[in-house]
């Protein structure tokens, strides 16, 4: 240490410097004895907030007094000794933050070694009311004691009641419904092998609608590893939140354009710049002055709170802006939900989360309060412009992009990848290395050339495409860079094939790329193996609509694992639309991570039907997949096959 630094810690006791090595020690996650504005970064998600690069970088140039980039001990002590100043507020924040959290340490082998994972009791008791509140009326699950789970943390009753899968199965529904066939999921005799195959259920349908599951794995979820559950359910919860702020849920939506903007702009906004858009509104609509910019600093004092409940609630509520009048923040802050509970949205948030300003809660707070009263009159759209509504393969497209870790989340499958910087960290993960990021400009972009940079970007996307030997006639930079919606689709198309054949290919120890007929012969293979009837002529044969070869195939990979009283004889639409369900949920649930709807089957499209095949082609071929038995929750198909045969 410097002796600077040396003379301030004599001002501290033994036991504080301790504790001051422990809040060093949860930011420097490598335990390298320095902070990056990597392991900031991290430590303020686990916090619950979402920091921007150029922010983050302030703040450790704030504490950085040797100007090298990273904060090490004698710098962080500091904070400790001398007198708080302007320029090191964010990062003491971000300290206090990090007291207020609880820290876990990873120890499952999906997760690194030594890493640092957090989560507030207050998001613990609102995760919590959430499903206490949106599965209230399930049957099931309060005739078998699943619910209601107890809020109090130190319990730890919420990770007891997730073990099995069951919860998550009907969480993963509440967000998208009919995601997984209840068909497919175990009920009764749950043995560890019968838990395994829920959980895995669980994962890849998860993974299914765009959640990151990369680091999760059915033992964990098991075994109730907190930090793992919790960003699960996080997750979960969050797509389930802005699954309504669209045009076809919310008809009044229009109502936000702003001058200069068209329905189609707005559109392009992020959920959260949406829910901020839409909460601002209606301050404007109530004639106040203030508006707010984030869901932590901006509502703190709950007055926009206070003024946005008067503005949006039906007048039975008789609701007042009296609250106001109250100068304790947090009494103000309790007012002020009394209100929502009349109005049947006190979830998410309680006075404290309000007044510390927690980023993640207060934002669902106020997704919730749209959800149910978004208090927008629909407007007629100008039929002469082009509004974008999703279609089933762009949302298929971009929940696969999402399920691997993009950063930043893609919303907008086209607007969001005008940088390209999505599609290099998927380059990156087709063909490792590939990438070289000295090429790549990174965000923030200038106002002036901002626009040539991503362009840049783009161009060079379309060469690691063509580098792969994928199919871009007429494809260019700009043509990703202004969201040229069927040259953008092609693009991506071969990437998420070019991944599921990476995979595959790894798997069967090939030395070349598997080809379409290989798996078709595959598939047809394994069926007559196994005494199946059902066969296919290729990814468009008509009798894939039935989805029998699926079902079959999940037989034949995982014996026994279809119950064929499940699987509906007949031709109506119904009845193929049952049976894709089935099959979809059952594939998910032997290991295959299966991104296509059922739709997709019944319709017979042939690029989604090629990836169920392949991605079962995969799981087949996975010495590794878990297939837990009763002795051992983690056992893989080879030790349970030998296990079988000495028994």
């Amino acid at each position: 240490l410097r002796p600077f630094a040396m003379a301030e810690q004599k001002k501290l006791s033994e036991e504080r410097i301790r504790e001051i090595r422990e809040q060093f020690d949860s930011f420097d996650q490598d335990r390298n004895g320095h902070i990056t504005v990597g392991e900031l970064s991290n430590v303020m998600k686990a916090c619950g907030q979402d920091v921007p690069g150029y922010k983050l970088r302030e703040m450790v140039e704030s504490v950085d007094k040797d100007k090298n980039g990273t904060v090490e001990f004698s710098e962080f002590i500091q904070l400790y000794t001398q007198a708080s100043n302007e320029s090191t507020k964010d990062f003491r924040n971000a300290v206090e933050k990090r007291a207020n959290v609880k820290k876990l340490t990873g120890t499952s082998a999906s997760t690194a070694e030594g890493t640092t994972h957090s989560f507030s009791d207050g998001e613990y008791t609102a995760f919590v009311d959430w499903i206490n509140t949106t599965l209230h009326k399930d049957d099931f699950l309060v005739k078998n004691n699943y619910l209601p789970v107890d809020h109090v943390p130190e319990n730890h009753q919420l990770f007891e009641r997730c073990d099995d899968g069951i919860l998550l199965c009907k969480m993963i529904n509440r967000s998208v419904k009919d995601t997984i066939d209840e068909r497919a999921v175990n009920f009764k005799k749950l043995n560890l092998y019968r838990k395994h195959a829920n959980q895995t259920l669980v994962l890849n349908s998860a993974r299914a609608i765009g959640c990151n599951i990369i680091n999760i794995g059915p033992g964990d979820l098991i075994e109730g590893r907190a930090h793992l559950v919790m960003g699960l359910l996080w997750q979960i919860i969050r797509i389930g939140l802005f699954a309504k702020i669209t045009l076809k849920d919310c008809p009044g939506l229009p109502r936000l354009v702003q001058d200069g903007e068209n329905v189609q702009d707005l559109l392009k906004l992020s959920p959260e710049e949406l829910l901020l858009r839409w909460f601002n509104h209606h301050l404007e609509a109530a004639g106040v002055s203030r508006r707010v910019k984030n869901f932590t600093s901006d509502i703190k004092d709950s007055e926009c709170y206070i003024i946005l409940l008067k503005q949006i609630a039906p007048s039975k509520y008789m609701l007042t802006t009296d609250a106001l009048k109250e100068s304790d923040l947090s009494k103000r802050a309790e007012l002020m939900l009394c209100d929502a509970e009349k109005m049947g949205c006190r979830q998410f948030v309680s006075a404290k989360d309000i007044v510390s300003g927690h980023p993640k809660l207060n934002m669902a707070f106020v997704a919730n309060l749209f959800n149910t009263y978004p208090a927008l009159e629909p407007i007629d759209v100008d039929e002469d412009i082009d509004v974008y509504v999703e279609t089933r393969e762009e949302k298929t497209f971009r929940n696969w992009m999402n399920s691997l870790g993009v950063d930043p989340i893609v919303n907008n499958l086209f607007n969001d990848l005008s940088d390209a910087i999505p599609l290099f960290q998927l380059f990156d993960k087709i063909k490792p290395g590939i990438v070289q990021w000295k090429r790549v400009n990174k965000p923030p972009f200038k106002q002036m050339g901002g626009k040539m940079k991503k362009i840049e970007n783009c161009n060079y996307a379309v060469e690691l495409g063509l580098q792969l030997k994928f199919s871009l006639v007429g494809v260019g930079g700009q043509d990703i860079h202004d969201g040229i919606k069927t040259l953008t689709l092609a693009l991506i198309w071969q990437m998420m094939r070019a991944y599921t054949l990476t995979i595959l290919t790894s798997l069967a120890n090939s030395d070349k790329p598997i080809s379409d007929k290989e798996i078709i012969e595959w598939v047809n293979n394994v069926l007559q193996g196994t005494e199946k009837t059902s066969k296919i002529s290729s990814f468009k044969d008509p009798s894939i609509s039935t989805s029998t070869a699926v079902i079959d195939l999940v037989d034949a990979i995982e014996p026994d694992s279809i119950n064929y009283e499940n699987v509906c004889l007949g031709v109506t639409e119904e009845a193929k639309l049952l049976n894709a369900k089935y099959a979809i949920s059952m594939a998910r649930k032997i290991g295959a991570s299966v991104y296509a709807l059922p739709e997709d089957l019944v319709e017979v499209k042939p690029k989604m039907v090629m990836t169920v095949f392949a991605c079962l082609m995969a799981a087949a071929f996975d010495e590794e997949r878990k297939v837990a038995t009763d002795d051992d929750p983690a056992a893989t198909v080879h030790e349970a096959q030998a296990k079988l045969e000495e028994s």
